[in-house]
């Protein structure tokens, strides 16, 4: 008797997975342009009291909100550049998995020529709107400081960046980096001006400031900016106001209550850079 049997071919598959995308922590540094670097140091080491990290180069100054989250501030600062963000970098703990992640993506990712500048090794790309992106690996230990601690904040919570077309955004931010939405809102009541995206492995987040029109240097100020965490606003206004003078804008400058109900106090730097104070509750 002759015993025919199956013959099973198992054909290995030919299509190779994405390489998965790494964690993106939080947000690691914002960089921008002063027109003065004293001007500037008075402002984020005198007013803000972020302690500055000594650098060999007299044009950049390295201020310390904690010790995974910088605020950079280089010179000089032309005088037709109404845009005073250099880049804002997110942290990541592999940064080879990260530039074969945004390859897989079709996103070109190229090596930081002065990566050192943000305390770490960095990759840099640009989101839709031609901003420019740093994704890091820090290398930094914990801050050494013998000082007293002056500072008004010591974590930045959400950095803000204009944004023409939310889907062109999410394609990026949401799609390959891995963002999720975590609130909306806007004025008038009912208007969509904001939207708050939120880093995957982490609490920092994005804030999309949505325009139609191209924004002028004044409103590029405001838009572009920096969130700072603070346990009290009132104690973050008397402490602004006891390191300013009646001469300074800032002096006078009062909290108020944003849509998302949390109290606000905005002051802004030499330059007309927004740095916003929010508290981590909302308004009982």
């Amino acid at each position: 008797m002759i015993r025919i049997g199956a013959v099973v071919a198992i054909v290995p598959l030919l299509v190779q997975a994405a390489p998965p995308r790494p964690p993106v922590l939080g947000v690691a540094h914002v960089r921008l342009l002063a027109s003065d670097l004293a001007k500037a140091r008075q402002f984020y080491g005198g007013v803000l009291g972020l302690p500055e990290v000594p650098q060999s180069a007299g044009s950049v100054a390295i201020f310390r909100v904690n010790d995974r989250q910088h605020v950079i501030v280089r010179t000089p600062l032309p005088a037709d550049r109404d845009d005073r963000f250099v880049d804002v970098a997110f942290e990541t703990s592999d940064l080879g998995a990260m530039k074969r992640h945004l390859a897989s993506k079709a996103i070109e990712a190229r090596d930081a020529n002065d990566a050192g500048e943000g305390q770490g090794q960095a990759i840099e790309t640009e989101d839709a709107d031609h901003h420019r992106v740093r994704l890091i690996q820090l290398t930094t230990g914990p801050l050494q400081d013998g000082g007293a601690d002056r500072r008004l904040s010591r974590r930045i919570l959400h950095i803000g960046l204009t944004i023409r077309d939310a889907v062109a955004a999410d394609r990026f931010y949401k799609d390959a980096l891995g963002f999720s939405e975590i609130w909306r809102g806007g004025r008038p009541e009912g208007a969509i001006n904001w939207i708050n995206m939120r880093v995957p492995e982490g609490t920092d987040y994005l804030e999309y400031m949505l325009t139609a029109a191209e924004p002028n240097r004044r409103q590029l100020g405001t838009a572009h900016h920096i969130a700072l965490l603070v346990p009290d606003i009132q104690a973050a206004l008397e402490a602004v106001r006891a390191r300013t003078t009646d001469a300074d804008a800032n002096h006078r400058a009062v909290p108020q209550i944003g849509v998302n109900r949390r109290w606000q106090l905005n002051v802004y730097d030499p330059d007309g850079t927004r740095v916003e104070f929010m508290e981590p509750w909302t308004v009982r």
